[in-house]
Protein backbone atom coordinates (compact mmCIF):
# COMPACT_ATOMS: atom_id res chain seq x y z
CA UNK A 1 0.00 0.00 0.00
CA UNK A 2 1.03 3.03 -0.75
CA UNK A 3 1.60 5.40 1.82
CA UNK A 4 -0.36 9.21 1.45
CA UNK A 5 2.73 10.92 2.80
CA UNK A 6 6.22 11.80 1.45
CA UNK A 7 9.32 13.26 2.77
CA UNK A 8 10.66 16.64 1.60
CA UNK A 9 13.92 17.95 2.26
CA UNK A 10 14.08 21.63 2.98
CA UNK A 11 16.52 24.30 4.07
CA UNK A 12 13.83 26.59 5.38
CA UNK A 13 15.12 25.65 8.75
CA UNK A 14 18.51 27.34 7.94
CA UNK A 15 18.72 30.54 10.26
CA UNK A 16 20.28 32.45 7.67
CA UNK A 17 17.63 31.74 4.78
CA UNK A 18 14.38 31.49 6.59
CA UNK A 19 12.49 33.87 6.53
CA UNK A 20 14.94 35.84 3.99
CA UNK A 21 18.08 34.78 2.84
CA UNK A 22 20.72 37.61 3.50
CA UNK A 23 23.79 36.84 2.96
CA UNK A 24 25.46 39.98 0.82
CA UNK A 25 24.68 43.85 2.39
CA UNK A 26 25.63 47.16 1.48
CA UNK A 27 29.17 46.49 0.61
CA UNK A 28 28.53 44.06 -2.94
CA UNK A 29 26.13 46.62 -3.84
CA UNK A 30 28.60 49.74 -3.67
CA UNK A 31 30.94 46.86 -5.48
CA UNK A 32 29.37 45.69 -7.87
CA UNK A 33 28.05 49.67 -8.88
CA UNK A 34 31.48 51.22 -8.63
CA UNK A 35 32.70 47.83 -10.73
CA UNK A 36 30.35 48.89 -13.40
CA UNK A 37 30.86 52.53 -13.20
CA UNK A 38 34.62 52.20 -13.21
CA UNK A 39 34.16 49.59 -16.42
CA UNK A 40 31.99 52.52 -18.00
CA UNK A 41 34.79 55.18 -17.52
CA UNK A 42 37.43 53.08 -19.02
CA UNK A 43 35.39 51.98 -22.66
CA UNK A 44 33.90 55.55 -22.97
CA UNK A 45 37.13 57.26 -22.53
CA UNK A 46 39.36 55.22 -24.87
CA UNK A 47 36.26 54.88 -27.46
CA UNK A 48 36.72 58.59 -27.05
CA UNK A 49 40.22 58.94 -27.98
CA UNK A 50 40.31 56.11 -30.64
CA UNK A 51 37.37 58.47 -32.11
CA UNK A 52 39.07 61.69 -31.68
CA UNK A 53 42.23 59.69 -32.83
CA UNK A 54 44.63 61.92 -30.22
CA UNK A 55 44.38 62.48 -26.43
CA UNK A 56 42.29 64.54 -24.99
CA UNK A 57 43.75 67.88 -23.31
CA UNK A 58 40.35 68.34 -20.94
CA UNK A 59 41.02 68.43 -17.44
CA UNK A 60 38.08 65.88 -16.81
CA UNK A 61 39.10 63.67 -19.21
CA UNK A 62 42.85 63.72 -18.19
CA UNK A 63 41.84 62.58 -14.88
CA UNK A 64 39.44 59.79 -15.65
CA UNK A 65 42.24 57.23 -15.11
CA UNK A 66 43.13 58.15 -11.87
CA UNK A 67 39.35 58.52 -10.97
CA UNK A 68 38.98 55.37 -11.86
CA UNK A 69 40.86 53.57 -9.95
CA UNK A 70 40.47 55.91 -6.57
CA UNK A 71 36.38 54.95 -7.49
CA UNK A 72 37.77 50.52 -7.98
CA UNK A 73 40.09 51.04 -5.00
CA UNK A 74 36.80 51.90 -2.91
CA UNK A 75 34.56 49.41 -4.45
CA UNK A 76 37.27 46.51 -3.39
CA UNK A 77 37.50 48.32 -0.10
CA UNK A 78 34.11 47.48 0.24
CA UNK A 79 34.25 43.96 -1.13
CA UNK A 80 37.24 43.51 1.57
CA UNK A 81 34.91 44.24 4.22
CA UNK A 82 32.34 42.09 3.41
CA UNK A 83 35.02 38.61 3.25
CA UNK A 84 34.99 36.33 6.45
CA UNK A 85 38.44 35.31 6.39
CA UNK A 86 40.18 38.29 4.87
CA UNK A 87 43.47 37.19 5.64
CA UNK A 88 42.31 35.16 3.03
CA UNK A 89 42.22 37.76 0.28
CA UNK A 90 45.54 36.06 -1.35
CA UNK A 91 43.83 33.04 -2.41
CA UNK A 92 42.35 34.71 -5.15
CA UNK A 93 45.56 34.93 -6.81
CA UNK A 94 47.03 31.35 -6.27
CA UNK A 95 44.94 29.97 -9.36
CA UNK A 96 43.04 30.69 -12.23
CA UNK A 97 39.55 29.20 -13.05
CA UNK A 98 38.89 29.80 -16.49
CA UNK A 99 34.79 28.61 -15.19
CA UNK A 100 34.80 30.86 -12.45
CA UNK A 101 33.48 34.70 -12.95
CA UNK A 102 35.30 35.39 -10.36
CA UNK A 103 38.68 34.22 -10.49
CA UNK A 104 38.44 36.45 -13.84
CA UNK A 105 37.01 39.28 -12.50
CA UNK A 106 40.05 38.96 -9.38
CA UNK A 107 42.73 39.31 -12.27
CA UNK A 108 40.71 41.59 -14.53
CA UNK A 109 40.87 44.04 -11.29
CA UNK A 110 44.54 43.35 -10.58
CA UNK A 111 45.47 44.30 -14.76
CA UNK A 112 43.39 47.51 -14.29
CA UNK A 113 45.67 49.30 -11.74
CA UNK A 114 48.75 48.84 -14.19
CA UNK A 115 46.81 49.95 -17.26
CA UNK A 116 45.15 52.87 -15.54
CA UNK A 117 48.75 54.43 -14.60
CA UNK A 118 49.77 53.83 -17.94
CA UNK A 119 46.61 55.62 -19.59
CA UNK A 120 47.30 58.59 -16.88
CA UNK A 121 50.89 58.82 -17.70
CA UNK A 122 51.09 58.67 -21.29
CA UNK A 123 48.46 61.97 -21.43
CA UNK A 124 49.99 63.94 -18.15
CA UNK A 125 50.41 67.54 -18.85
CA UNK A 126 54.16 68.88 -19.36
CA UNK A 127 54.19 70.88 -16.45
CA UNK A 128 53.65 67.66 -14.64
CA UNK A 129 56.07 65.12 -16.40
CA UNK A 130 58.89 64.77 -13.75
CA UNK A 131 62.59 63.11 -14.76
CA UNK A 132 61.72 60.44 -12.99
CA UNK A 133 58.77 59.77 -15.19
CA UNK A 134 60.51 60.24 -18.77
CA UNK A 135 60.93 56.28 -19.33
CA UNK A 136 57.73 54.96 -18.11
CA UNK A 137 55.80 58.29 -19.79
CA UNK A 138 58.00 57.23 -23.08
CA UNK A 139 56.51 53.73 -22.90
CA UNK A 140 52.98 55.17 -22.21
CA UNK A 141 52.91 57.43 -24.95
CA UNK A 142 54.59 54.34 -27.50
CA UNK A 143 51.95 51.76 -26.48
CA UNK A 144 48.86 54.65 -26.50
CA UNK A 145 46.96 52.87 -28.93
CA UNK A 146 47.52 49.66 -27.82
CA UNK A 147 46.47 50.77 -24.18
CA UNK A 148 43.14 52.02 -25.25
CA UNK A 149 41.82 49.10 -26.82
CA UNK A 150 42.97 46.97 -23.64
CA UNK A 151 41.08 49.22 -21.89
CA UNK A 152 37.84 48.77 -24.05
CA UNK A 153 38.88 45.26 -23.71
CA UNK A 154 39.35 45.37 -19.70
CA UNK A 155 36.35 47.69 -19.45
CA UNK A 156 34.06 44.93 -21.17
CA UNK A 157 35.77 42.36 -19.21
CA UNK A 158 34.93 43.92 -15.81
CA UNK A 159 31.22 45.16 -16.77
CA UNK A 160 30.43 42.10 -17.64
CA UNK A 161 31.79 39.68 -14.92
CA UNK A 162 29.80 42.30 -12.03
CA UNK A 163 26.24 40.49 -13.53
CA UNK A 164 27.97 36.65 -14.43
CA UNK A 165 28.80 37.14 -10.84
CA UNK A 166 25.54 36.92 -9.99
CA UNK A 167 24.50 34.76 -12.47
CA UNK A 168 26.35 32.20 -11.54
CA UNK A 169 24.82 31.64 -7.93
CA UNK A 170 22.07 29.12 -9.18
CA UNK A 171 20.43 28.86 -5.47
CA UNK A 172 19.18 32.42 -6.25
CA UNK A 173 16.90 32.14 -8.97
CA UNK A 174 15.96 35.70 -10.06
CA UNK A 175 19.78 35.99 -10.81
CA UNK A 176 19.44 32.73 -12.57
CA UNK A 177 19.09 34.95 -16.12
CA UNK A 178 21.58 35.38 -19.26
CA UNK A 179 20.56 39.21 -19.38
CA UNK A 180 22.15 39.51 -16.07
CA UNK A 181 25.74 40.33 -17.41
CA UNK A 182 24.64 42.87 -20.66
CA UNK A 183 22.79 44.67 -18.26
CA UNK A 184 24.63 45.20 -15.74
CA UNK A 185 27.68 45.85 -18.62
CA UNK A 186 25.09 48.64 -20.70
CA UNK A 187 24.42 50.01 -16.86
CA UNK A 188 27.99 50.87 -16.22
CA UNK A 189 28.62 52.52 -19.80
CA UNK A 190 25.57 54.73 -18.96
CA UNK A 191 26.38 55.47 -15.55
CA UNK A 192 30.25 55.78 -16.45
CA UNK A 193 28.67 57.97 -19.40
CA UNK A 194 26.98 59.84 -16.87
CA UNK A 195 29.94 60.59 -14.30
CA UNK A 196 31.90 61.79 -17.48
CA UNK A 197 29.55 64.45 -18.05
CA UNK A 198 30.05 65.54 -14.53
CA UNK A 199 33.42 66.73 -15.45
CA UNK A 200 34.88 69.63 -16.96
CA UNK A 201 34.67 68.26 -20.49
CA UNK A 202 35.13 69.91 -24.36
CA UNK A 203 32.06 70.84 -25.97
CA UNK A 204 32.52 68.18 -28.79
CA UNK A 205 33.41 65.28 -26.05
CA UNK A 206 29.91 66.40 -23.74
CA UNK A 207 27.92 66.13 -26.92
CA UNK A 208 29.22 63.05 -27.96
CA UNK A 209 28.85 61.15 -24.28
CA UNK A 210 25.02 62.46 -24.38
CA UNK A 211 24.57 60.49 -27.18
CA UNK A 212 26.24 57.88 -26.19
CA UNK A 213 24.15 57.80 -23.28
CA UNK A 214 21.14 57.93 -24.90
CA UNK A 215 21.97 54.50 -26.47
CA UNK A 216 22.98 52.98 -23.27
CA UNK A 217 19.76 54.07 -21.53
CA UNK A 218 17.77 52.69 -24.18
CA UNK A 219 19.48 49.61 -24.42
CA UNK A 220 19.16 49.00 -20.70
CA UNK A 221 15.27 49.78 -20.84
CA UNK A 222 15.26 46.72 -23.64
CA UNK A 223 17.23 44.66 -21.26
CA UNK A 224 15.55 45.32 -18.64
CA UNK A 225 11.88 44.30 -20.69
CA UNK A 226 13.93 41.45 -21.85
CA UNK A 227 15.08 39.93 -17.72
CA UNK A 228 11.30 40.44 -17.00
CA UNK A 229 9.73 38.93 -19.97
CA UNK A 230 12.21 36.10 -18.79
CA UNK A 231 10.87 35.95 -15.32
CA UNK A 232 6.99 36.01 -16.76
CA UNK A 233 7.17 32.76 -19.56
CA UNK A 234 9.79 31.59 -17.00
CA UNK A 235 9.22 27.94 -14.65
CA UNK A 236 6.88 28.92 -11.50
CA UNK A 237 10.04 29.70 -9.77
CA UNK A 238 10.81 32.31 -12.20
CA UNK A 239 7.81 33.88 -12.35
CA UNK A 240 8.08 33.70 -8.53
CA UNK A 241 10.90 35.44 -8.49
CA UNK A 242 9.59 37.93 -10.88
CA UNK A 243 6.50 39.02 -9.14
CA UNK A 244 8.07 41.11 -7.00
CA UNK A 245 8.53 43.55 -9.48
CA UNK A 246 5.24 43.55 -11.02
CA UNK A 247 2.84 43.67 -7.99
CA UNK A 248 4.95 42.25 -5.67
CA UNK A 249 7.17 44.28 -2.59
CA UNK A 250 9.74 45.42 -4.76
CA UNK A 251 7.23 46.79 -7.61
CA UNK A 252 7.13 50.56 -6.43
CA UNK A 253 10.83 51.27 -5.81
CA UNK A 254 12.18 49.30 -8.71
CA UNK A 255 9.97 51.15 -11.26
CA UNK A 256 9.84 54.38 -9.73
CA UNK A 257 14.19 54.80 -9.06
CA UNK A 258 15.30 52.71 -11.63
CA UNK A 259 13.10 52.52 -14.34
CA UNK A 260 10.82 55.99 -14.27
CA UNK A 261 13.87 57.98 -12.44
CA UNK A 262 17.02 56.43 -13.44
CA UNK A 263 15.96 55.55 -17.61
CA UNK A 264 12.93 56.88 -18.64
CA UNK A 265 13.79 60.57 -17.44
CA UNK A 266 16.93 61.19 -17.83
CA UNK A 267 16.31 59.59 -21.75
CA UNK A 268 13.78 62.14 -22.32
CA UNK A 269 15.95 64.79 -20.81
CA UNK A 270 18.79 63.79 -23.24
CA UNK A 271 16.48 63.79 -26.04
CA UNK A 272 15.17 67.34 -25.19
CA UNK A 273 19.10 68.27 -24.71
CA UNK A 274 20.22 67.23 -28.12
CA UNK A 275 17.43 68.06 -30.21
CA UNK A 276 16.67 71.59 -28.56
CA UNK A 277 20.53 72.31 -28.32
CA UNK A 278 19.81 72.83 -24.80
CA UNK A 279 22.90 73.23 -21.94
CA UNK A 280 23.43 70.05 -20.31
CA UNK A 281 21.40 70.06 -17.02
CA UNK A 282 23.66 67.94 -13.67
CA UNK A 283 20.25 66.26 -12.84
CA UNK A 284 20.36 63.98 -16.06
CA UNK A 285 23.54 62.67 -14.57
CA UNK A 286 22.97 62.75 -11.47
CA UNK A 287 19.68 60.79 -11.66
CA UNK A 288 21.32 57.90 -14.28
CA UNK A 289 24.03 57.38 -11.17
CA UNK A 290 20.76 57.25 -8.66
CA UNK A 291 19.40 54.69 -11.00
CA UNK A 292 22.46 52.60 -11.81
CA UNK A 293 22.95 52.18 -7.45
CA UNK A 294 19.28 51.62 -7.45
CA UNK A 295 19.28 48.42 -9.62
CA UNK A 296 22.24 47.12 -8.38
CA UNK A 297 20.41 47.17 -4.66
CA UNK A 298 17.09 46.29 -5.94
CA UNK A 299 18.34 43.42 -7.57
CA UNK A 300 20.78 41.96 -4.55
CA UNK A 301 18.27 42.72 -2.30
CA UNK A 302 15.20 41.16 -3.81
CA UNK A 303 17.68 38.15 -5.26
CA UNK A 304 18.34 37.43 -1.87
CA UNK A 305 14.84 37.20 -0.81
CA UNK A 306 13.65 34.62 -3.59
CA UNK A 307 16.65 33.15 -3.20
CA UNK A 308 14.87 29.29 -3.47
CA UNK A 309 14.10 26.36 -5.35
CA UNK A 310 11.02 25.47 -5.80
CA UNK A 311 11.09 21.59 -4.84
CA UNK A 312 8.58 19.40 -7.37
Amino acid sequence: MTSPFHESVTTRLNHAIDPALHIWGWEITVYLFLGGLVAGLFILSALLELQRGKPSTSSGMRSVPILALVLLSLGMGTLFLDLDYKAHVFRFYMAFRPSSPMSWGAWILLLVYPAGLLLWLGNLPAALQLPVLARPIAAAQRWRRRLLWLSVVMGVGLGLYTGLLLGTLSARIQWNSAVLGPLFLTSGISTGAALLLLLPLHADERKTLIRWDMVAIATELLLLALLLIGYVTGSSAARMAGAVFLGGAWTASFWSLVVVLGLCVPLAMGLLEVRKHLPLIALTPVLVLIGGLSLRAILLASGQETGFRLLP
